[in-house]
């Protein structure tokens, strides 16, 4: 059957539904439908104006709204009523291009590729959806907060209240179905300037002993004089840093018959020991960290010496410039074989900027179902859910801004008979360091202790205020300066 004049052929129609696909409204136009093609065409435009306007003016702040639920069901009805017209729109330009005058062959064709090319225009909606939906859903599991919390954050001008630095508790444990319970073989504190970014790592080892508990809490009247506990079967101790969370959890009889204190009183603990005040925790599985690793691709790290492991010494992680597995990485942060618990905390810290530095948004991306995924078995943590607006921002400064870390082991301190006093002063020269850095007037501040005019800043940078001028910190690290940056020793 010959087509009467004007009609289009099988290519021109496949053409113009693409060209309707890329760019809707045109093959409207084609067809002699001005109203609706130039309406479409209007639509299109003021869609690409919007989305140009958001990609020029996006800042860390936008992205960090972008967290909340409201915006993230906003964009998920958005991205589905988009998907939907877009749909419809390329079938109805494929249905006023006239197919009908095609032979049978032609139609079937020219519909067939019709029908692709409207479900390839909607597909990107319909994965925007999906992303933003596992998104909301990841993080209104993880993120589990009170409503009296909420309220203190939700909408807040100032949410740092008016302090300088935060300070979050980033705690490993090992938990599983084979060892229930929290055991917390990493123990840090991650310290951020809220306005540059500017971070402090500080690692406390697990094994330290006789630990002191802030006065008037459950836990002081019990053990006054430190943390100490009878030898278990075996001569093995249970009266360490790392097990100061299971003991709390252990005794709700402590706490008026209050379940689950571990977290509570592990934040008080270590704030006490450093002279911080511990805003949040965030208590990161050990497994979960592992398959973490996996849904990122894992991660690069410089092995310096081969790692054993496994409780026959059967594996082995061979030294040299590695790529490893979430097993092989959490192995590596992890074994005691042949090492001991200081190497073991450099291990870790190791790992965490080997994330910091190749978990960038493209790779995260592009395989954010799986990260999802992970995340949801991996964390554990008391940061309210309307801070990520505050949290995300921050974070994303971080990963350009200056970072260093404090590991507080031998011979800068005794683990078995920590001076406690050393250890503030030492977390507080650290972040006054890490504060300076950026003024150009405390660029050349002194490593002497801080006069009496720097306790007037001591509530806003979220520190104690327990000093001790005789004890001079940094006697464990080169140039006794014991803040060295997050990398130090991984290349």
């Amino acid at each position: 059957m010959g087509r009467r004049s004007g009609e289009l052929g099988v290519g021109a129609v496949i053409g113009w539904t693409v060209l309707s696909a890329l760019v809707p409204g045109t093959g409207h136009l084609r067809a002699g439908r001005r109203g609706t093609g130039w309406t479409l065409l209007g639509i299109y435009a003021l869609l690409l104006t919007g989305a140009l306007i958001l990609v020029l003016t996006a800042d860390f702040e936008l992205l960090g709204a972008l967290t909340s639920s409201a915006w993230l069901t906003a964009i998920t009805v958005a991205a589905v009523v988009l998907g939907v017209g877009w749909f419809a729109a390329v079938v109805h330009a494929y249905v006023v291009l006239r197919p009908g005058g095609l032979s049978t062959a032609g139609q079937i064709a020219s519909g067939t590729a019709a029908g692709v090319v409207a479900v390839a225009a909607m597909l990107p909606f319909a994965l925007v959806a999906q992303y933003v939906t596992i998104s909301r859903q990841t993080l209104d599991e993880v993120f589990k907060t009170p409503a009296d919390a909420q309220d203190r954050t939700a909408g807040s001008e100032d949410p740092w209240n008016g302090r300088d630095r935060i300070n979050i508790l980033l705690l490993g444990g090992d938990a599983d179905d084979h060892r229930p319970g929290v055991r917390t073989d990493s123990i840090n504190v991650v310290s951020v300037d809220v306005e540059t970014g500017n971070t402090v790592l500080f690692s406390l080892p697990r094994n330290l002993e006789n630990v002191r508990f802030p006065p008037g809490t459950p836990m002081h009247e019990r053990f006054p004089d430190g943390f100490r506990l009878p030898a278990g079967p075996g001569g093995g101790r249970e009266d360490l840093l790392f097990s100061v969370w299971q003991y709390a959890d252990s005794h709700p009889e402590l706490f008026g018959g209050l379940e689950n204190q571990g977290a509570k009183t592990l934040k008080e603990t270590v704030g006490y020991t450093l002279g911080l005040r511990i805003d949040w925790y965030a208590l990161v599985n050990m497994w979960g960290f592992a398959r973490l690793i996996d849904a990122i691709g894992g991660v690069t790290i410089t092995v310096h010496e081969d790692i054993v492991f496994g409780k026959y010494n059967e594996g082995l992680i061979k030294a040299g410039r590695r790529k490893l597995r979430g097993a092989d990485a959490m192995w590596f942060a992890r074994s005691r074989t042949n090492s001991d618990d200081y190497t073991r905390m450099r291990r870790q810290r190791c790992v965490l900027a080997a994330i910091l530095e190749q978990a960038d948004p493209a790779t995260v991306l592009s395989r954010f179902n799986q990260v999802a995924l992970a995340t949801r078995d991996l964390l554990q943590t008391d940061i309210p859910r309307p801070m990520l607006e505050h949290l995300v921002p921050l974070a994303l400064k971080v990963k350009n801004a200056r970072v260093t870390s404090v590991q507080f082991v031998p011979p800068l301190i005794h683990t078995g008979y920590p001076d406690w006093v050393k250890i503030r002063r030492i977390t507080a020269k650290a972040l006054r360091d890490s504060t300076a850095s950026r003024t150009a007037t405390a660029a050349s501040a002194s490593p002497e202790p801080a006069d009496e005019a720097d306790e007037n800043a001591q509530n806003r940078r979220g520190r104690g205020t327990d000093r001790n001028p005789a004890d001079r910190p940094g006697r464990g690290a080169r140039n006794g300066d014991p803040a060295v940056a997050i990398t130090e020793g991984c290349a």
